[in-house]
């Protein structure tokens, strides 16, 4: 599925309907060059998830774990620096009772994970727009339909 969103503003309320079909064991990866929007959109999925605390790219801590009012923690990580699915895996996320969102996950995903999301975020046309790239991959993303508020 390919959308266009225009504004930061329209990327963080993209992201904040799209939390609201997020359940714990979901993943999330975001893929987009620097500035793209990735941890906007984030922020807009920390805040449907009603995510305790400010949401930041986790780019020196790596990884970020955000409690939520009621429902699963959100773990935000930036992957940017990592080199490889081993180095994901030594920062001990609890996958499947959290919703995971990676920043940067290049090729981390192998057979570990049966269903996840893929957003890609271009960013190469006029300053605010972005073009989006849906692409849901096993069977807990089939059928599901995304709300871009138009």
């Amino acid at each position: 599925m390919r959308r266009t969103i225009e504004t930061p503003e329209a990327m963080e309320a993209f992201g904040s309907r799209l939390a609201k079909k997020l359940q714990p064991g979901d993943l999330v990866l975001l893929s987009g060059k620097l500035g793209a929007g990735k941890t906007t959109m984030t922020r807009g999925i920390g805040a449907g998830l009603e995510a305790i605390g400010t949401i930041q790219s986790p780019t020196f801590v790596l990884a970020r774990t955000h409690r939520t009012k009621d429902g699963p923690k959100l773990v935000h990580v930036d992957a940017y620096r990592l080199s490889s699915a081993i180095e994901l895996d030594d920062l001990d996320i609890d996958f499947s009772n959290s919703i995971v969102i990676i920043e940067w996950s290049r090729d981390f995903i192998d057979d570990s994970f049966e269903n996840w999301l893929l957003i890609e975020i271009d960013r190469s046309s006029q300053e605010d727009i972005r073009e989006l790239q849906i692409t849901g991959h096993g069977p807990r993303w089939q059928g599901v339909q995304f709300d871009f508020g138009n």
